[in-house]
This record gives C-alpha cells, sequence and structure tokens, in this order.
C-alpha cells in the first residue's frame, strides 16, 4: 500500500460511495482525512467512527467561499493540506436537452465543474508554496463521449478533464502532481438513481457489472504513490487491465 502516514487529505464527496470508501482507506493507512459533504449529519458520523484523524466540515463545493473555509479549517487542525481528491459529482437531472430544467442544469455544472476549480484554487497556493501535493480528480468515461440525457454530466466532466490538464501544465514545475481517475461504473447510489431513470443505455447495464467502491478507493491511494507518476496530467482508467493488476484489485 501507499505510505500515506501523518499526510492530510481533504475528499469531496465524502459522505457514500467512492469519497466515503477512500475516506476510510486514507485513514486506515495513516493519513488525516478531512470529510466534505453538504450532508453534515452523515459525514459527522463517519469521521467519529474514524477517530480523531477525521475530520467532517459541511461544505457545498460550489460555493468558493464554502471550499476556502473548508481548506483553512482543515489547515488549522493538521498543518496543512497534501491531497485533494475531488470526487463530488451529481446525475440529477437526468433530462434531455429540450427539456431540461435550466436551474438545474446550471447547479450540476456548478458542483461537477466549479467544484473542481474552487477545490483547485484553495489548495494550490499553499502547494506550490511548499513545493508538494497531489490532487486527484474522480473523472468518468462520460468526460469523452455523448450519453443520451447526460448533457450536464458529459459537459461538467469533460471540463474538469480539462482542469487537470490545465492544473498539470501551470503546476507541475512546481512539484504539484495533479492526475484523474475514470473509475468506470462502479456500484453506488448515483448507479441506482441512472438504473431508475431508464435512459440510455448504461441504465440499462445489470448490476453485477457494476465495480465495487474499494476498487477506485484502493486506486486513488496507488496514484499518490509515485509509481502512477507516468500517468501525470493524464486520466487514469480502472477499465484497464494493466491498471487494475497495478492496484491490485484485478
Amino acid at each position: 500500500m501507499t505510505d500515506v502516514t501523518g499526510k492530510t487529505v481533504i475528499i469531496t464527496g465524502a459522505s457514500r460511495g467512492i469519497g466515503e470508501r477512500s475516506a476510510r482507506l486514507f485513514a486506515d493507512q495513516g493519513a488525516n482525512v478531512v470529510l466534505l459533504a453538504r450532508s453534515e449529519t452523515t459525514i459527522k458520523a463517519i469521521a467519529a467512527e474514524i477517530g480523531g484523524t477525521g475530520l467532517a466540515i459541511a461544505c457545498d463545493v460550489s460555493s468558493y467561499a464554502d471550499m476556502d473555509q473548508a481548506v483553512q479549517t482543515a489547515t488549522e487542525k493538521f498543518g496543512k493540506v497534501d491531497i485533494l481528491i475531488n470526487n463530488a459529482g451529481v446525475i440529477e437531472p437526468i433530462s434531455h436537452i429540450a427539456t431540461a430544467d435550466p436551474a438545474a442544469w446550471a447547479k450540476a455544472i456548478d458542483i461537477n465543474l466549479t467544484g473542481v476549480f474552487n477545490g483547485m484554487r484553495c489548495v494550490l497556493p499553499a502547494m506550490i508554496e511548499a513545493k508538494s501535493g497531489t490532487i486527484l480528480t474522480v473523472s468518468s468515461g462520460a468526460a469523452h463521449n455523448p450519453i443520451e440525457a447526460w448533457s450536464h454530466y458529459c459537459s461538467s466532466k469533460a471540463g474538469a478533464a480539462m482542469m487537470t490538464r490545465m492544473a498539470h501544465l501551470e503546476n507541475a514545475a512546481h512539484g504539484i502532481r495533479c492526475m484523474g481517475l475514470s473509475p468506470g461504473t462502479v456500484a453506488t447510489q448515483m448507479q441506482k438513481d441512472i438504473k431508475t431513470s431508464g435512459i440510455n443505455p448504461v441504465s440499462q447495464l445489470d448490476w453485477g457489472i457494476h465495480i465495487p467502491a474499494d476498487w477506485p478507493a484502493k486506486t486513488l491511494l496507488w496514484m499518490c504513490s509515485a509509481d502512477s507518476d507516468a500517468w501525470l496530467g493524464e486520466e487514469i482508467s480502472l477499465r484497464d487491465e494493466d491498471i487494475r493488476t497495478r492496484v491490485g484489485v484485478s
């Protein structure tokens, strides 16, 4: 396992799914874990189970003020932020462009894309000063392929993928490691929501084909190691059998 002992990781969308599993795994490996989500009660319960190295902060990632305060609080508690995992994302509202609710569409963009910018913007100055840091963003195959009724999701994930490339371009020389992870379809609540929609081929997939949330969590941990440096500035796909073998989830 990657050694993250004593390092501080901020995980957005940490109340369930990939975020929750990652929080528990990083904590098990000795990291200080800062759980961010809008559902304060849930993340406080998870942080309590983690113990003294867990910190729950209610945060709407689409709000720069919220994110800035969360990073300040994490820094005051643990000294610095070493790793940021941009995981927060929403799939609703699943709708065709012609019938989409404009406000709901824009909110999804704010969470999935502006939330990634806010996280990067808040941690980068201190990381640049320290000349070290890792920023990982959970991407999707939807970033690269149009999927019916997912205009908000595909567009925001495509933007987030470009944000990873931009962050690498601008900050690699400062010692900052930036990468994206496309996990494939994962057995989470989001997949249940997709299934319920009944729209597009993804909703028709058999539940047994989805990978467990532990797999992307383990991959994110591995991405914090030098073994993944060949992918800096790029997007790692968990559909790749070579990657699964390297991570140990094959």
